[in-house]
């Protein structure tokens, strides 16, 4: 099991580098890796010694069982969450609480001005989403069994392919089988995109037939202990094409580039301008118009990024996905994404789906 203490220790060093008393924790996801608590509708308020969840009756029994040793408070039949924070930051005796900006409504913050009066109220930003940038050992391994879950599921879904089936029910069945070897669920609703809807990055489903086309695209992850995978594979179902085949060596040359380079220290803009160069360099540049990759953990699009811009160096522990793609409006498209961990030493590709072009040659 985590260790939660230790977690909100870093963040109350983070907390003294800003200047802050204590902050108020109002994001669900933040809440539950400073506590392991997974219900929704409670607040933690974190001070220099101390860390106080605010919740209701519903969540009694819950807290309990996943929060053992955590000082709770339970609000009162009638009491609305505003006042319970008020009053729980008045007892504190804490002159600045900083605030979630991302997270917290104007309504709220205006709230607790009037509950909390005399109190300064200091927006922040990303805190806690700094610290879940770096994964720990359990979050790491939790995130290997997502991995692991959401390819068996595809192996499963990918043996029993058939011409009649549709988008929509290639994405009901990767959720079956995710369920079925352990996952809670997807990490997403799939996508998948049959020959020219391929072309969508993130095609909403349809009725659209495998048979309609020659290749598919499918996007999809599993959720295993609350943490999740994030995969994307072409496959072909029909005649093998030379342009597919070109376009699809392209974009894997392209992602290996990025691999390659993914080690402590890279720039961020620097891993994903390895991937762009050789899209660039064989005239698909314009074609690839979203960012290289991005975190995963507790949620499938978190920090850190792999874009143009994001001068940051990478550092041990963090997860990102790495998935260039070229996209042709009314051909189709090619996104190839796998999993990777930053190591001390270098990387570890998480993933261990085929990518070779020939593997993606359904026979």
């Amino acid at each position: 099991m985590p260790d939660f203490e230790v977690r909100r220790e870093k963040l109350r060093r983070q907390m003294k580098k800003t200047g802050i008393d204590a902050l108020l924790v109002t994001s669900t996801t933040n809440v539950t890796y400073l506590t392991g608590f997974t219900g929704d509708d409670s607040f933690l308020l974190v001070t220099r010694g101390d860390a106080l969840l605010l919740s209701d009756f519903r969540f009694i029994e819950q807290l309990a069982e996943e929060c053992p040793g955590l000082v709770v408070s339970i609000r009162k039949l009638g009491t609305e969450m505003h006042e319970a924070v008020g009053q729980a930051i008045l007892s504190c005796k804490v002159g600045s609480v900083g605030i979630e900006a991302t997270s917290m409504t104007v309504d709220l913050l205006e709230r607790l001005i009037q509950q909390a009066e005399g109190v300064q109220f200091v927006p922040t930003k990303h805190l806690v989403e700094q610290l879940r940038e770096i994964k720990d050992r359990d979050e790491i391994n939790a995130i290997r069994d997502a991995v692991q879950i959401a390819q068996r599921a595809f192996a499963v879904v990918r043996a029993a392919l058939r011409p009649e089936q549709t988008e929509k029910q290639i994405a009901h069945e990767l959720e079956n089988q995710i369920r079925r070897f352990g996952g809670d669920r997807c990490s997403f609703t799939p996508i998948v995109g049959v020959g020219p809807r391929g072309a969508l990055p993130h095609a909403v489903l349809s009725d659209r037939q495998i048979g309609e086309s020659d290749f598919v695209l499918i996007d999809w992850g599993a959720s295993a202990s609350l943490y999740v995978s994030d995969l994307t594979r072409v496959l072909v179902t029909g005649r093998i094409s030379p342009k597919l085949e070109m376009i699809y060596n392209i974009v894997l040359r392209a992602q290996q580039a990025a691999i390659d380079a993914i080690r402590p220290g890279a720039v961020m803009q620097e891993v994903d301008a390895a991937a762009r160069q050789v899209i660039e360099d064989a005239r698909y540049g314009k074609r690839f118009g979203h960012s290289l990759g991005h975190g995963i953990g507790l949620q499938v699009h978190e920090a850190p990024r792999l874009a143009a811009g994001q001068q940051r160096p990478l550092k041990a522990g963090m997860v990102v996905t790495v998935e260039p793609g070229i996209y042709l409006p009314g051909w189709g498209g090619v996104r190839i994404e796998d999993d990777v961990l930053v190591t001390r030493a270098g990387h570890e590709v998480l993933s261990s789906v085929a990518r070779d072009f020939a593997d993606c040659v359904l026979s």
